[in-house]
C-alpha cells in the first residue's frame, strides 16, 4: 500500500471516530505541551541569564578586577565567603597601577554604584542605583544617549557634578519637562543633568533604568564607596586574544602589587562573563538532563494508550480485514495501515502539544515575569517523539492484525 494512501485512511478513520481518536492522542498531546512550554522558558532564562551577565561584566571581550565575585550562581561555602570578605578593596591606586602594566589595546573604566535618592523640587526617586565611573564606561555598556550626551575626560578629570540619568528617573522626576540642563539634589548636592540614557527595558518585570551615572571624581562620590576604592575596574578589549593577554597582565601586575609569593592564591578576582555563567550553565543542563525522563513518562503513557485504542481497533474491524485480505491486500499492507494510522494519531496529537506548548509558554511570559525563547529544536524533537511513540505504539496492533487469517476474520460479526 502506498504510503499516502495508508496516510489518507488513517486520517478517515480519525475523523470519523473523532472522540476515541482524542483519547487515543491525549497522552502524547500532554508530554509535548509541556516539553515544548518548558523548553521555551529554560530557553528564555538562558537567553536572559547569558545577556545580563554579559552585559553587567561590560559585554563580550570584557572582564573586571573586583575584591570578590559580585555574581555567584552556585553555592558558596561560609569559609569561602569569610575569605572573600578578608581580602583587601581594589584602591584607586592598584586601578592605576594595573593600567600603566597593561600593554595590550584595552579600555579601562573605575566603576562605583551604591543605591541613593535623588531630588527636583518636591520630586524624590529613591532607590536609584548612582554610578560613578569615566567617560569609557558609556562604550563598555553600549549605551546609547536618547537625549543630551555623555559627560566628558575633562569632566571626570575635574570632578565636575554633572549627571547622565536612565530614562526612568528622568520621566519620574521631570514629568513633562526636559531634564538636560536642570540641576538635581543628591546627599544636598546640586548636580546638573547633561543627558538621558535610551532606556533598557525590563528584565523579569524590573526596569533597567533606574540609574544615575556621573563622573568618578564628582563629590557624590563619597555616598557610594569611601575615597581611594573601587568597586571594581572594568576593562575591554577588541577579541578573545587580546582579553586573555590583558587579563594575565592584569593579573601579574596585582600579585606583583600584592607582593604574593607563587605559591600563594590570589586575593583578588578577575570575572569574566564566562565564569559567572558556568554554574548557571550546570543548572541548565541539570533541566535538559532531566527534562526528558520527566516527559518520557508522559509519551509512554500515551503510547499504550494508543496501541491500547488500536487493540480495540483491530477487534472492531476484524472483518474488514478479513475482506481487504480477500481481495488480495498483503501483509505489508495491513501492517502499514495499522501503523501507519497509530502514527498519524501520535503526530496529531505532538502538532496539537506544539501549539499549546508554544501558547502555554507565551501566556506564562506576558501573565509572570518569567521569559520565552522557543527553541528550534524542541519543534523537532517533538515531531521526532509523535512519529516514533506511534509507530512503536503501533507495532504490536499491526502485527496481530496482519497476521490473521482471512477465513477466521471473514465469520467474525
Amino acid at each position: 500500500m502506498p504510503l499516502l494512501e495508508a496516510f489518507r485512511m488513517a486520517l478517515e478513520t480519525v475523523v470519523a471516530q473523532k472522540l476515541k481518536s482524542f483519547f487515543s492522542l491525549i497522552g502524547v498531546f500532554i508530554g509535548v505541551m509541556f516539553l515544548i512550554a518548558v523548553v521555551s522558558i529554560v530557553q528564555g532564562m538562558n537567553v536572559y541569564v547569558q545577556n545580563t551577565v554579559t552585559s553587567e561584566i561590560g559585554g563580550i571581550n570584557s572582564f573586571q578586577l573586583r575584591q570578590r565575585p559580585n555574581m555567584v550562581m552556585g553555592n558558596v561555602t561560609e569559609d569561602m565567603w569569610r575569605e572573600w570578605n578578608r581580602r583587601p578593596r581594589i584602591s584607586v591606586k592598584d586601578a592605576a597601577y594595573v593600567r600603566a602594566r597593561v600593554t595590550v589595546p584595552a579600555r579601562f573604566a573605575n566603576y562605583c554604584a551604591d543605591p541613593v535618592s535623588i531630588s527636583y523640587g518636591t520630586k524624590v526617586a529613591k532607590q536609584i542605583e548612582l554610578r560613578g565611573t569615566e567617560e569609557s564606561y558609556f562604550s563598555l555598556k553600549k549605551y546609547n544617549i536618547a537625549d543630551g550626551r555623555a559627560f566628558s575626560g575633562e569632566e571626570v578629570r575635574a570632578g565636575f557634578p554633572v549627571l547622565v540619568l536612565g530614562s526612568i528617573v528622568a520621566e519620574k522626576l521631570f514629568v513633562g519637562q526636559e531634564p538636560v540642563g536642570r540641576s538635581v539634589t543628591i546627599g544636598g548636592l546640586p548636580y546638573r543633568v547633561v543627558g538621558v540614557v535610551e532606556s533598557q527595558g525590563t528584565t523579569f518585570g524590573l526596569s533597567q533604568d533606574k540609574f544615575a551615572i556621573m563622573p568618578f571624581s564628582a563629590p557624590a562620590r563619597r555616598m557610594i564607596c569611601p575615597i581611594g576604592v573601587l568597586d571594581q575596574l572594568m576593562v575591554s578589549t577588541d577579541d578573545p586574544a587580546t582579553m586573555q593577554a590583558a587579563m594575565d597582565q592584569v593579573e601579574a601586575a596585582m600579585r606583583i602589587r600584592r607582593q604574593l609569593r607563587p605559591q600563594q592564591a590570589d586575593n583578588f578576582t578577575i570575572q569574566t562573563a564566562d565564569a559567572a555563567l558556568s554554574s548557571w550553565k550546570k543548572v541548565t543542563t541539570v533541566l535538559f538532563t532531566a527534562l526528558p525522563l520527566l516527559v518520557g513518562i508522559s509519551l509512554v503513557v500515551g503510547g499504550i494508550v494508543i496501541m491500547n485504542i488500536m487493540l480495540m481497533a483491530v477487534s472492531e474491524r476484524t472483518r474488514e480485514i478479513g475482506i481487504r485480505k480477500a481481495l488480495g491486500a498483503k501483509r505489508r499492507d495491513i501492517l502499514a495501515q495499522f501503523v501507519v494510522e497509530s502514527a498519524t494519531l501520535s503526530l496529531l496529537g505532538a502538532a496539537m502539544g506544539i501549539a499549546a506548548g508554544i501558547l502555554l509558554a507565551y501566556g506564562i511570559k506576558a501573565l509572570t515575569p518569567l521569559p520565552a525563547a522557543i527553541a528550534p529544536w524542541s519543534l523537532g524533537l517533538a515531531v521526532t517523539l509523535g512519529i516514533l511513540v506511534g509507530m512503536v505504539a503501533g507495532v504490536y496492533p499491526a502485527t496481530r492484525a496482519a497476521k490473521l487469517d482471512p477465513i477466521v476474520a471473514l465469520r467474525a460479526e
